[in-house]
């Protein structure tokens, strides 16, 4: 098990002009060490959400509710996907070629840019750091990683195409568009790591990604997370 370790955030008022328009990457990780002002938007969007809290596990994590929750619940698969990557170039960059090995290490980047920038515009209401369990995953085998790593990114894609229409909040819905687009191409060149041309097998006949719901994500995430997570209060 490992606890994950995230950066303490700070304050910018520019946070809402930073979700509607282009972000270089050090701009973005600018941002996502400096935008906790954005938790009093958060609170005017939700303050009138019941809280309910009927049927929940005293040991779970309460993901919360209105777009607290639901952004609440992308920060937790982002601390999933950037822990996973933290692990693979820690441990396993050796077996990959030296182009894979700058994938690895931009998915890495990637991941701890949307964990950071969502931990960050959360503030004082984000869940902890989760603890995850990644025991079942050889390290040590290079089909074992990408195939995680195809399991986690088209988790994520599904994850976020089902909980946009959760959110009531435009900017928000902005920002989710703007991370699930990377998360997509992150599927796509594993994909392609894995099996040369399969990029977009993910997609439909109608050339859509699917979309999954909340209850559904988690439970698919479950084995690689130790914290209980209660997903409860999220919006239906």
């Amino acid at each position: 098990m490992k606890q994950l370790q995230d950066k303490p955030a700070g304050k910018d008022d520019g946070l809402q002009r930073a979700l509607v328009t282009p972000m270089q990457r050090r701009m973005f990780m600018r941002y996502a060490g400096a935008t906790a002002a954005v938790t009093t938007l958060l609170f005017a969007t939700t303050s009138c959400d019941d809280d309910d809290d009927t049927d929940l596990d005293p040991m779970a994590v309460d993901l919360g509710s209105g777009d607290v929750g639901v952004l609440n619940y992308a920060y937790a698969l982002e601390q999933l996907e950037a822990a996973f990557y933290t692990e693979v170039v820690a441990k396993s960059l050796g077996m990959f070629s030296q182009a894979e090995q700058q994938i690895m290490q931009d998915l890495k980047g990637h991941e701890g840019i949307h964990r950071d920038f969502l931990k960050a515009a959360l503030g004082t209401s984000s869940i902890p750091d989760l603890e995850v369990n990644f025991s079942a995953i050889n390290f040590n085998d290079k089909n074992s990683i990408l195939t995680t790593a195809s399991t986690f990114e088209d988790l994520g894609v599904a994850a976020y195409n089902g909980a946009g229409r959760l959110l009531e909040n435009a900017g928000f819905l902005t920002l989710a568009g703007k991370i699930v687009s990377v998360e997509a191409r992150h599927a796509a060149v594993i994909r392609d790591m894995i099996s040369n041309g399969t990029f977009s097998d993910s997609a439909n006949n109608m050339g859509l990604d699917p979309a999954m719901m909340p209850a559904d994500v988690l439970a698919a995430a479950a084995p690689f997370i130790t914290t209980k997570i209660s997903a409860n209060n999220l919006p239906k």
